[in-house]
């Protein structure tokens, strides 16, 4: 395991076009860049914005979300930025039709971003987060208050499927290797799997009081997420086997494969780290 320091809250974190790492720096309003051991930061103007979600696009660039910012971002592996309005966005992910599909958190609503800046917008109820393309080529989002999971296709149709488990407060999302969607219960401290047709299945952690956060597909095929409470990585398979190791940091949140197939951990307290495979 490797630390490097970094100022300013690190929160999420993604592979670039360039092979670079890219993170968001949600306490400085900035964008950093990590690559054979150097840092460089990109202050996006708003030092309050809190940039949050940034996750490769569907062009050479990166994206992220400003949640106070009111806006999305795309930055180049030059440092270029462009700017596109939204309200409280938070989740982001590169969909199945070359647009980015968002979250607006406060707002209630699933966002549809063009590479030309076009947007499309689709209510929903109950404090949508994280947000990840399905097996079934539709947009799945978990419902953070809605205690549920929300599905909305290509046309805007939209499905909701409540959670077994009450105040579950669900946060992270993604495809699985199993085409199914996995997430992570802030509230509950569980992990969940919910299939294409909607059956879900829950996994409780060792700890129940660690917050899981973030959750990622790893490339052993196994399922990755940060214990935001206690400074832990989680891994589980998908016969869910639980198995967590300690970081050296505090309050992580984003993880993702990086360009050398090692896991990357954003942790709040100023560091990004490296987990071996």
């Amino acid at each position: 395991m490797s630390v490097f320091r970094v100022a300013g809250s690190p929160y999420g974190v993604s592979p670039g076009p360039d092979g670079a790492l890219w993170f968001t720096l949600s306490g400085a309003g900035a964008v950093g860049r990590f690559l054979d051991g150097e840092v460089r930061t990109y202050p996006l103007g708003r030092p309050d914005g809190q940039p949050t979600v940034i996750v490769p696009g569907p062009d050479e660039a990166v994206w992220f979300t400003e949640f106070r910012g009111n806006r999305i971002g795309r930055i180049t592996g030059e440092g270029d930025p462009a700017w596109f309005p939204a309200e409280s966005p938070y989740g982001l992910t590169a969909g199945p039709d070359g647009a980015l599909w968002f979250t607006e958190l406060q707002a209630g609503r699933i966002g549809r971003l063009t590479l030309d800046g076009d947007i499309t917008r689709f209510p929903v109820t109950g404090m949508p987060s994280m947000i990840g393309t399905g097996s079934d080529g539709a947009l799945w989002y978990t419902l953070n208050q809605g205690n549920a999971i929300g599905r909305t296709d290509l046309g805007g149709t939209t499905s909701v499927y409540p959670l077994p488990t009450s105040a579950a407060g669900p946060v992270g999302i993604t495809p699985g290797p199993d085409g199914a969607l996995w997430f992570v219960e802030i509230g509950a401290g569980q992990v969940g799997r919910i299939s294409t047709t909607g059956d879900i299945t829950e996994f409780p952690l060792p700890d129940r009081e660690a917050r899981p956060h973030a959750i990622i597909t790893g490339p052993d095929g196994a399922l990755w997420f940060t214990e935001w409470a206690v400074s832990r990585l989680g891994r589980i398979t998908v016969e869910g086997v639980i198995t967590e190791t300690d970081l050296p940091g505090s309050e992580p949140h984003g993880l993702t494969v990086g360009p050398d197939g090692a896991l990357w951990v954003a942790m709040e307290s100023g560091s990004i780290e490296r987990i071996p495979l």
